[in-house]
Formats: structure tokens, sequence, C-alpha cells
């Protein structure tokens, strides 16, 4: 079964694909509702009947924005309580941060905003856990900041790597290339 990801690629593919005229307009139109549809899905997944639990975004505030993205108990809760003297509860067991905790430091006059993230785990693109919504926030930043912990192995920052770009977010790459032509007018015959 394909994920929603790959639904999301095969249905911009087909838009890409697809001439615009009016004969595919409908066609386009429809393929753009379920290109939403998949979207939203991805930033909310499908549930049961169960309660909603608090959301995950805050309000952008500042120049920038910086996310601390890591596993579970990894200590970005204790970084933004020292870099921004916010108070982000910090304890012994895992997912202790269960919601996006804000802060907010100054640096040669600019305003940065520092999000400590609930930790992800394995398989998060795939919708493991809530780590869609918290990558669905890491998206939001102009910075990523990957937090890991010292004892454990650096295989865990390609798993945090490969989760994020499952999700569309590119690590140290540069955009791509676009660019734009102008279409040349071509002038309509007048009829005699």
């Amino acid at each position: 079964m394909a994920t929603i990801v790959d639904k999301i690629k095969a249905i911009e593919d087909e838009m890409a694909r697809t001439q615009k005229n009016k004969a595919t307009s409908a066609h386009l139109g429809m393929l753009k509702a379920k290109l939403a549809k998949y979207k939203r899905e991805l930033i909310t997944p499908k549930g049961g009947g169960g309660e909603k639990g608090e959301g995950f975004d805050v309000a952008k505030t500042g120049d920038a924005r910086i996310g601390f993205v890591g596993f579970p108990s990894v200590g970005k809760s204790t970084l933004l309580s020292n870099l921004a003297g916010v108070y982000s509860e910090v304890a012994a067991y895992e997912f202790t941060t269960l919601t996006t905790v804000p802060g907010v430091i100054r640096y040669k006059g600019a305003k940065i905003q520092l999000l400590d993230l609930p930790g992800i785990i394995e398989g998060a693109k795939d919708g493991k856990g809530r780590g869609r919504q918290v990558i669905a926030v890491a998206r939001t930043c102009k910075l990523i900041f990957i937090v890991l912990d010292v004892l454990k192995p650096l295989g865990d920052k390609k798993i945090i790597e490969h989760e994020l770009e499952g999700f569309g977010i590119r690590l140290n790459k540069s955009p791509p290339n676009i660019t734009f032509r102008k279409k040349k007018k071509v002038p309509t015959a007048t009829l005699r």
C-alpha cells in the first residue's frame, strides 16, 4: 500500500503531466482537491472517535524560528531552558514534552523563537506515534537543530534525517534550481 507521501508525489506528477486547457480543468480541479485532502491527512492523520489532543503548533514570533528535533530524552528541554530561560519540564522518563514549548532569545538585535518539539521515533514519517504533527511544526522552522544523545551512536542522526527527508524537509541541500520563462504571446490573426 502506498504511503500518503507517495500518493501526494503521484498526484503532483500527474498534475505536471496534464496539459492545462478547458477540457482538463475539471480533472485538474479534482487532483487539486485530492492533493489538499492528502496534505491535510499528512499533518492530521485520520483517527478514531477519540478526543482531540493539544495542538503542536504555536504562534510565530520574532525574526526566525529554530526547532529542536530529536529522539525522546536527549536534552531538548534542558537546552531550551538554559538558552531561553523558559521552563520546560525535564524528567528521567521518555516523552516528558508532549506539546511544543516556545522560548525566545535575542541575538544582535534579532528576536529568535526557539521551539522544543516533542521527541520523534523511528517511523514517524509513516504515522508512527504523533511524529507527523511534530515534523509538520518542524517544517515551519527556518533552522532545524538536531539534538542527539552523546552516549548513543551517530546512527540516530541518520534515522532522524531519514524521517525528516521522508516528510519533504531537505537537510543541508541547496534548494532546487527553478527558473521561469515568460511565454511570448502570439498575436491572434484578425478576421477579415
